[in-house]
């Protein structure tokens, strides 16, 4: 059964595509609550740092909230270097750090010294926390990235993740920035790469894997699949709906541990990834008040389930969801979901036996949820005249070049989601008019049948 459960919830073994003020047709008003809104903690504590009596690591790992980080500020550089390696300051600030508000606040009453101190000595620690400037954790997490190349004494299995990192990264000239927005490198790692520029970008695209991605056997692959999408939606540009700024970012993040097969059976990790998930996305508000992005989420497989929750949960919103492939989740109809109105899009392919199944729910692909399922049965012949995007066929081929739903995804992305093709509805009985598949044992690699930490 176990085997069974792996082969109906995996996800592509090299990558699937092998990420305020937004603007959206009148038609579809934007879902507020006002529970999604952050609100800063109390900041009353962050600016009582230079009073020339130095702090511990010690009482920085014991803190919490707005005074975690006004103790850090705090340390002298001995005791800051000691932070930066210490495990116990790294699962406060990547675990369950203060809040993006409260971090984009303390950030902004540092002094120039104060801000690069923390980035030399603790860099670790800065490129983590969701509400510094995107530049300044680039800078950070690269630093960590060079240095833990450079260490002889580095496990080969981290010297692996950190190389993939670093192919994750490289790009031909010409093509957009990325930058190294998260690097986590503890157990099985996390990591997320942003394709084009946050602060400036009108759209920009959060792209959530399914499982068995790792950082260390998928980032640089994953990050190819969010270039692809990057450069699907800047075709788009003469038909983008106006938004706030210029041009379009993707990220590639793989921020969360995905399940493998001693865990499939849980939703777990998809709560954990929630949760990241939605400081990540507020991370992205934060730092553009007044100026906030049309804001995607494209999630595929068991980070359909994760997305499902991150949205339901009153902390994120989204200006739109597409879900590819989805396991469904608890989110019984749209309207749960804080994402602008008509704005939910699923993509069910050809043979795919996973996308429709409800295997943690409800599929949110069903006619009574509310969302508008893609047309994904686009010809095959380059040549046909209809038709001049092929169909994406199985579990992971959604984000290939030269397919309807990657076209299709661009759309929604850049806020031109009447544009789509919509697939003839469903019953409730199943899904009518599409080939059912057999689970596909070979979806699974060896690799995958090993626990991973």
């Amino acid at each position: 059964m176990l085997l069974i459960a792996a082969a109906l919830l995996t996800a592509s073994m090299h990558s699937f595509g092998v990420v305020e003020a937004p603007v959206v047709p009148a038609s579809h008003p934007v879902v507020v609550a006002s529970a999604v809104t952050t609100v800063p903690e109390d900041v009353s504590v962050l600016r009582p740092v230079m009073t020339g009596v130095q702090g511990t690591v010690d009482e920085v790992a014991a803190a919490h909230g707005a005074t975690f980080l006004a103790d850090l500020a705090h340390l002298g550089r001995a005791e800051l270097l000691r932070a930066g390696a210490d495990g116990r300051v790294l699962a406060a600030a990547q675990d369950t750090p203060p809040s993006t508000a409260t971090v984009a606040a303390w950030w902004a009453g540092l002094g120039d010294d104060e801000r690069d101190a923390l980035v030399t000595d603790a860099p670790s620690v800065v490129g983590n926390l969701d509400g510094v400037p995107y530049a300044v954790r680039d800078r950070a997490n690269r630093a960590v990235l060079a240095a833990g190349l450079a260490d002889g004494a580095t496990s080969a299995a981290r010297t692996a993740m950190l190389g993939q990192v670093d192919r994750a990264l490289d790009h031909e000239a010409g093509a957009p920035d990325r930058f190294l927005i998260t690097l986590d490198t503890r157990g099985s790692g996390r990591a997320a790469i942003a394709i084009g520029d946050l602060a400036t970008a009108a759209d920009v695209t959060v792209v959530v894997p399914g499982m068995f991605f790792t950082v260390t056997g998928q980032m640089a692959d994953f990050t190819n699949t969010a270039n692809d999408l990057y450069s699907e939606q800047a075709t788009l540009a003469g038909v983008a709906a106006p938004g706030s700024g210029s041009g379009v970012a993707v990220v590639a993040w793989m921020g969360y541990r995905t399940p493998d097969l001693s865990n499939i059976l849980s939703l777990q990790l998809a709560k954990t990834g929630a949760a990241r998930l939605e400081r990540a996305v507020d991370g992205i508000r934060q730092l553009r008040p007044g100026t906030e992005p049309r804001l995607n989420i494209v999630a595929h497989s068991y980070g359909s389930t994760t997305a499902l929750m991150a949205l339901s949960s009153g902390r994120m919103r989204a200006d739109t969801l597409t879900v590819l492939g989805s396991p469904g989740s608890d989110v019984a109809n749209a309207t749960q979901l804080a994402v602008s109105s008509g704005q939910v899009f699923v993509g069910d392919a050809h043979s795919d036996p996973i996308a429709g199944s409800g295997y943690f729910g409800t599929d949110p692909g069903s006619a009574s949820f509310g969302s508008t399922v893609l047309d994904l049965a686009g010809g095959t012949d380059a040549q046909d005249a209809d038709d001049v995007f092929r169909r994406p066929v199985g579990h992971n081929d959604y984000l290939k070049p030269g397919t309807a739903s990657l076209h299709d995804v661009a759309l929604i992305a850049v806020g031109r989601g009447d544009l789509v093709r919509e697939e003839i509805r469903r019953g409730e009985g199943g899904r009518d008019g599409l080939p059912q598949a057999s689970p596909d044992m070979y979806l699974v690699r060896p690799q995958d049948l090993q626990p991973r930490d």
